[in-house]
């Protein structure tokens, strides 16, 4: 008797799941979710300079992949670990996780590693695996490091499930990879790009997000040792992705959520008054966002920062805005990096590599400076089409550590993700 294909296992194995989810999804009791852990990171005053400090550095080193959705956290001591996926193109059979790891004592991102593949994705989750995408890092109170990412097994984004690898030493090493299982419908449908809540009793909220028959966002909750115990509803319909949350106290929260509708255009926002079991009707901002990732931090006055592409249309300038807890006064902060041309038109090659060239200097730092030649001689056929080349600058993702600093990373370009740090003496200077 002939054996199974691989993709028929898949089918198979995941209608028996889906029968038995369905059943024990549809019977279990009502949870109620501990409060947040905290508003926003405690910061040790002793660490924090009195002085305005603002750096950029790139995170990744290769040259010749396609490099996209970053996310970045801090580690004890000031390191950082930084996550992001690599490959030809987006989709595509060859990408990988990749990761890196910032030395405070240098103040350098070192070399890019493979933490998960296609095939050990495959080996941890025993199920037939078609691309990967997304990865989310993140350390939690108790020290143990979540990396969450998404994977395909069947179609495209809209059939992406969740797999989770976790740390116990700071990212040295790393448990296998095991798929959660957050869907009675073949465990389909359910992508992540947002940075995890954690709560009091150290269980974890994920930011979550469905494409498949709609496009909606919930919250997952999962206990401390990542098992799923509930999700409930942000949104609903078939017009809002990729929530990022910042909790103001143990109650109450913000969502704020990438536009994928017709009607608004604009950043939507939803809240919780029960620390992630119910949320509001999401409701329009100020910022407009053309079906765009962003990312929300936490601020020491009780405010936000917020990371986005303030157009109407593109990708080609990424803003930070400072808000108030109401989300009712926008302040713009700094461009963080934006095309020369206004409307964002593409350029051409020549004047476009004397553009890109001197913002790679300004970022690469001692370490990656020696790849300028290399970098720009190949721009042609990673970021150049016929009718010119464009800039773009997206994907935002926000952390934060115990001496204060800001941490935000993007995607620079689709060819490096970048790193900006800065401190609450240069935010206070800045607004």
């Amino acid at each position: 008797m002939r054996a199974l294909p691989d993709r028929l296992k898949f089918v198979l194995g995941g209608l028996a799941v889906s029968l038995v989810f369905w059943g024990a999804w549809r019977s279990h009791p009502a949870h109620l979710l501990a409060p947040f852990a905290v508003a926003t990171p405690p910061v040790d005053a002793s660490l924090q300079s009195p002085e305005p400090l603002y750096s950029s550095r790139f995170v990744s080193s290769q040259l010749n992949d396609f490099v996209h959705s970053s996310s970045v956290t801090a580690l004890p001591g000031g390191d950082m670990m930084a996550v992001w996926f690599a490959g030809s193109r987006e989709g595509a059979a060859d990408v990988q996780i990749r990761t890196a790891r910032y030395d405070a004592n240098s103040a350098e991102w070192g070399a890019e590693q493979v933490l998960a593949t296609r095939e050990s994705t495959r080996d941890g989750t025993r199920r037939y695996i078609r691309k990967l995408g997304n990865p989310v890092i993140a350390l939690a109170p108790d020290q143990r490091l979540w990396m969450f990412y998404v994977s395909v097994s069947v179609g495209g984004w809209a059939t992406s499930a969740i797999n989770v690898m976790v740390s116990d030493d700071f990212g040295r090493n790393w448990s296998a990879p095991r798929q959660l299982i957050t869907s009675p419908f073949f465990n389909i449908s359910t992508l992540v790009r947002a940075a995890p809540v954690f709560h009091a009793d150290g269980s974890i909220g994920l930011p979550v997000y469905h494409e498949f028959m709609g496009k909606f966002a919930e919250y997952l909750y999962l206990s401390a040792d990542g098992a799923v115990i509930d999700k409930f509803r942000i949104s609903r319909g078939k017009h809002s992705l990729q929530p990022t949350i910042v909790p103001l106290d143990g109650k109450r929260a913000v969502a704020m959520l990438r536009y994928a509708g017709d009607t608004h255009h604009r950043v939507l926002a939803s809240r919780t008054e029960d620390a992630g079991q119910t949320w509001s009707e999401p409701y329009p901002l100020e910022p407009a966002n053309p079906n765009s990732s962003l990312a929300a931090v936490g601020t020491d006055d009780n405010g936000l920062l917020v990371a986005l592409n303030d157009l109407q249309d593109g990708r080609f300038k990424l803003s930070l805005y400072g808000t108030d807890a109401n989300l009712s006064n926008w302040r713009n902060v700094i461009e963080l990096d934006h095309s020369p041309d206004p409307l964002g038109q593409p350029f051409a090659p020549d004047a476009y590599k004397a553009i890109i060239g001197e913002g790679f200097r300004a970022s690469s730092g001692a370490r990656r400076l020696p790849l300028e030649a290399r970098f720009l001689s190949n721009l042609d056929y990673r970021v150049c089409k016929p009718q010119g080349c464009d800039f773009e600058y997206e994907y935002p993702y926000f952390s934060r550590g115990s001496d204060g600093l800001y941490h935000l990373v993007y995607s620079w370009n689709n060819t490096f993700i970048k790193h900006v740090s800065f401190n609450e003496a240069w935010l206070e200077e800045r607004l």
